[in-house]
């Protein structure tokens, strides 16, 4: 490294370290005081079967928020007796039919649960008692039998998604000699799952334990098959849905119940697979019993057939909390993450200054910085509400629809090589006009999804040319338009969420009608329904029938174009699968990940951090007419979204949360135009103009190193993993030694070399930088640092060179704090 480096570099370290401040401040906890309380879940119970049982359990929330399971603590009394038995550990069984309310007792409170009982057996069934056990067990994972090529000549399907490929390879293969109805202790399937015989999976389940129960059961009555009109699952839940552990030990027991089309109800607990989403918080055992370990956050999941839930739990540390009096929520988002913060005893940062304020709306709402009379202008206000005003005249700004384009760009892949030159163009323009006029977002969908026509002349019907294939249509539709990812359901279900392979395949027929030709121009295509065409479902070669994801069958009339149902109900006001998906996204953009991080991964073992939150915003997003700028005015005027960077002992581990502002890493886009605009010399892209921004580029394909080191995306898939925005050492290797910085700084164009010709002074200059560059005048410290630093340089000109640079490598300048 040359000696201007190193003299750029000591002046660098010096600034920061210059500028550091403490992050921690001190606090003040005391116990807030609520009444408590004692509930049972479920609070109903319908036992539908003789052999049915069924948990309840019972929690206390105390004053300070914590909750406790206190079921074997409680007593129990049923009114009239006779009907039901409890047990113990909560255990509920019938006795005979009727109907009973329970009533539970626990140290002066008392709660309620109404019982209906049956007393006719229920039938064993190989789909809803058999298959379970196969999937508890971990037969039929990936791991095992459940691979595409099975494991020693035996083969399931992946978590049971093909009960019937099953139930014949269990009972008629390998001679009958895995089950034998005669001898059923003899069954190869027994001897193996209980380890009396080599088996490679090992030890399954032992004859005592309730699965070897179910399949023996199963056996002894002849191994029947399910008959046609056997009930089918429906819906899945756990409860208690939140609680609120202290960290150390604290358990809880959860009860999975399961729902059938034929309405009645089970307890599946001991059938559902569990698991932990954060070991280090919480962990849950094969039977359902929650261990708090530290403080923080986890989910818990419970899986049983083609469903998954989660419960949200918890972990605080058991001592006294206190609400900071002095922090107030500026609107519905506030209330939404205090609740949450009051809940976790995480107590939220400061609110940033202006100045911090000021580079952070600049840059996440038009994607540059404010000029240096935009700042001065800014902090020298005095008047109340200032920052609403600043937000507010923002949004009007044509540079507002630019980064709003450019995002819909990499959600549709607009990029040249599909689409051509002109198509990209005009794309992008249809795009960024739509955003300028505050055409509402579900129109500008339903204009995509329905498109006909040239994609010269009607330019939304590009989006039918960058994908062809119906089903890798329908992933893109649903990863952009739901933020659901359903790739996986392709070749099998898909193992942590609700989607089917014939959900996947009912999904995709709704793309199957789309039809393509030239037009008089050969580069031109017109796209048009053909009122023809299907998708084979792929295990089992029929024309699958369109069915809304996650919804209903539609009727469609033949040669209507499935494309309008389909954008019908999806932009309807209570389907809220799109508005959330889109509040989603913008919320990432401006706070670094989303409510659902990634926004684009929906799923239910990737729960959002403020459901309520979530919901809210989506409904809002509704009420206003899909205006996203409406959006954007609530989020930037919230408190969350002001707050400083700066953390406190409560919240310096938080990172989903919403107690502290993230620090964030510029996009390939803003840093380059940063730089442009902080040295004032001007960018060449191929094909625009000189001066054009890199927030102005519409082609994937145009772009320059720069942008590609710094992580902007090829536009190859419709995934937002795509852009990259981590640091890396190649991306800091081209700040300090890459031209893009240096010759900006020494252009006799640029910012530095006008001044020193207009005559201005290097404190004036100095100034002016700091200003540019990071939204506020230097301190005190800093000026006197660059002065001395300046004064030992060979002359003026080299000294405020390597300012500019030290500046421009700065971390203040880099992220977005």
């Amino acid at each position: 490294m040359n000696q201007r480096t190193n003299r750029a570099t000591r002046t660098h370290l010096a600034l920061l370290c210059l500028a550091c401040i403490p992050c921690r401040v001190a606090a003040d906890d005391k116990p807030a005081g609520t009444l408590r309380t004692l509930n049972a879940h479920p609070t109903v119970v319908r036992l539908s079967a003789s052999n049915d049982v069924q948990r309840v359990v019972v929690v206390v929330t105390e004053e300070s928020g914590l909750t406790r399971d206190v079921t074997d603590l409680a007593g129990f009394a049923f009114s009239p007796e006779g009907i039901v038995e409890h047990v113990g550990g909560g255990l509920l069984v019938p006795r005979q039919a009727g109907a009973a309310v329970l009533t539970i007792a626990h140290d002066g409170l008392r709660a309620e649960v109404k019982i209906v009982a049956a007393n006719t057996e229920r039938s064993i069934s190989f789909r809803n008692d058999v298959e379970p056990v196969l999937m508890k067990a971990g037969c039929n994972s990936g791991a095992c039998h459940g691979n595409a090529r099975g494991q020693e000549g035996f083969r399931l399907s992946l978590f049971g998604f093909d009960p019937q490929m099953d139930y014949i390879n269990l009972t008629r293969q390998a001679s009958g000699r895995r089950l034998n109805v005669a001898e059923p202790d003899s069954s190869l399937m027994f001897l193996k799952a209980t380890a009396q015989v080599g088996h490679g999976g090992g030890e399954r389940f032992t004859k005592d334990n309730p699965l070897f129960a179910v399949v023996d059961r199963w056996v002894r009555a002849g191994l029947p098959n399910d008959p046609p009109d056997v009930p089918t699952l429906t819906g899945l839940s756990i409860l208690p849905r939140a609680c609120v552990l202290a960290s150390g030990g604290a358990t809880q027991q959860t009860v999975v119940r399961a729902t059938y089309s034929d309405g009645t109800e089970r307890d599946v607990s001991a059938l559902a697979l569990f698991s932990t989403l954060n070991e280090a918080s919480a962990v849950i055992d094969s039977n359902g019993r929650v261990t708090a370990k530290d403080p923080g956050e986890a989910f818990v999941m419970a899986r049983f057939g083609t469903f998954a839930v989660v419960a949200q739990i918890v972990v605080v540390a058991d001592q006294p909390f206190e609400w900071p009096q002095n922090v107030r929520p500026f609107n519905y988002i506030d209330e939404a993450v205090h609740a949450k913060l009051r809940k976790m005893r995480v107590r939220p940062s400061a609110v940033a200054s202006d100045e911090v304020f000021l580079r952070r709306a600049y840059l996440d709402i038009l994607g540059l910085l404010p000029t240096p009379a935009e700042t001065e202008h800014f902090l020298r206000d005095a008047a109340a509400g200032k920052r609403a005003r600043l937000i507010d005249e923002l949004l009007q700004r044509p540079e507002f629809p630019e980064v709003w384009a450019m995002k819909w760009g990499e959600m549709l892949r607009i990029e040249s090589s599909k689409l051509g030159v002109k198509g990209v163009e005009l794309y992008s323009s249809w795009i960024r006009d739509a955003i300028f006029r505050d055409v509402p977002l579900d129109r500008i969908v339903r204009d995509l999804l329905t498109a006909e026509g040239g994609s010269f002349h009607n330019p939304p019907a590009n989006f039918f040319l960058v994908e062809t294939s119906p089903t890798t249509m329908a992933e893109n539709v649903a990863q952009v338009f739901m933020g659901v990812r359903v790739q996986c359901a392709q070749c099998h279900n898909h193992p942590f969420e609700r989607w089917t392979q014939d959900d996947y395949y009912s999904f995709a027929a709704f793309f199957a009608q789309i039809g393509r030709k030239r037009s008089e121009d050969p580069r031109e295509t017109i796209v048009y329904n053909s009122g023809g065409g299907e998708v084979k479902h792929l295990r089992t070669g029929q024309n699958a029938r369109p069915k809304f994801l996650g919804g209903e069958v539609p009727d469609i009339p033949g040669g209507q174009d499935r494309r309008k149902v389909f954008a019908d109900w999806l932009t309807a006001r209570d389907n809220p699968w799109f508005a959330q998906c889109f509040v989603n996204r913008v919320w990432a953009h401006f706070f670094g990940r989303g409510i659902v991080d990634p926004p684009d991964d929906v799923r239910v073992s990737n729960p959002p951090s403020h459901p309520e939150l979530l919901e809210r915003l989506g409904q809002k997003l509704v009420e206003s007419g899909y205006d996203i700028r409406a959006l954007v005015r609530d989020i930037c005027n919230s408190r969350t979204y002001q707050l400083s960077t700066r953390v406190n002992e409560t919240n310096a581990r938080d990172t989903r949360n919403l107690s502290h502002a993230t620090i964030r890493r510029l996009s390939a886009e803003q840093l380059l135009d940063a730089i442009c605009a902080v040295t004032q010399v001007r960018e060449k892209f191929a094909g625009l103009p000189l001066g054009a921004r890199a927030m102005q580029v519409a082609d994937a394909k145009t772009g320059s190193y720069f942008l590609g080191t710094f992580g902007r995306p090829p536009r190859q898939t419709a995934c937002t993993c795509e852009r990259r925005d981590e640091p890396t050492l190649s991306q800091a290797l081209h700040l300090i030694n890459g031209p893009t910085v240096w010759e900006k700084i020494k252009s006799p164009n640029g910012r530095l070399e006008r001044l020193l010709e207009a005559g201005s002074q290097p404190d004036v200059i100095v100034n002016e930088l700091y200003l540019a560059a990071l939204a506020r005048g230097p301190t005190a410290a800093e000026r006197a640092a660059a002065a001395t630093h300046i004064a030992a340089s060979k002359d003026a000109r080299t000294g405020l060179q390597d300012l500019f640079w030290a500046v421009l490598n700065s971390h203040e300048f880099v992220f977005n704090h």
